[in-house]
């Protein structure tokens, strides 16, 4: 492990998995300190505030003593280069996500050449799980138990509550 190496792991965590979680795991076995940057995610519409996932993450994650959770918004260069990050975690369950994060790599390496972009997929149990099909399946009152932590769930059933209120 690269006990003095800081990584950044950067998402919405709308709401955060047990995907992210596993991805974490898999992050902390290789970096001795890890951010999980949780993004203001201007550009998607998100059910839960970002105080609201932050607040998650850190619940989710508490059995990590060197996982810290922090909120971002703007560009995930400046949060990484600002806080001396020396790489930075994206998790890829796919071919479609490995496209993607392979361009989003590209153009992160062009801005902060002095990070590496790490991907790491999880565990093949967790590989179909998304934030998405999560958030849709709790809107449409499936049981999203064994995609999320027991804290996420309760979150995401009061926030689904909420919404058939309305």
């Amino acid at each position: 492990m690269a006990t003095d190496v800081l990584a950044v792991y950067p998402g919405t965590f709308d709401p955060m998995t047990l995907g992210h979680e596993d991805v974490v795991h898999r992050a902390c076995q290789l970096f001795g300190r890890l951010i999980v940057a949780v993004a203001a995610g201007h550009h998607k519409k998100s059910l839960f505030t970002m105080e609201e996932r932050i607040d998650m993450a850190r619940e989710a994650l508490a059995k990590y003593p060197q996982v810290s959770v922090e909120g971002f918004s703007g560009l995930v260069r400046d949060f990484v280069v600002a806080r001396g990050g020396k790489a930075m975690v994206r998790g890829v369950r796919a071919v479609t996500d490995f496209d993607y994060e392979f361009q989003l790599a590209g153009m992160n390496r062009h801005l902060m050449p002095d990070v590496e972009t790490v991907f790491l997929t999880p565990s093949d149990k967790y590989q179909f799980i998304s934030s998405t099909f999560v958030r849709e399946i709790a809107v449409l009152g499936g049981e999203v138990h064994q995609f999320v932590s027991a804290s996420v769930q309760q979150r995401l059933m009061e926030k689904v509550r909420g919404l058939g209120r309305e």
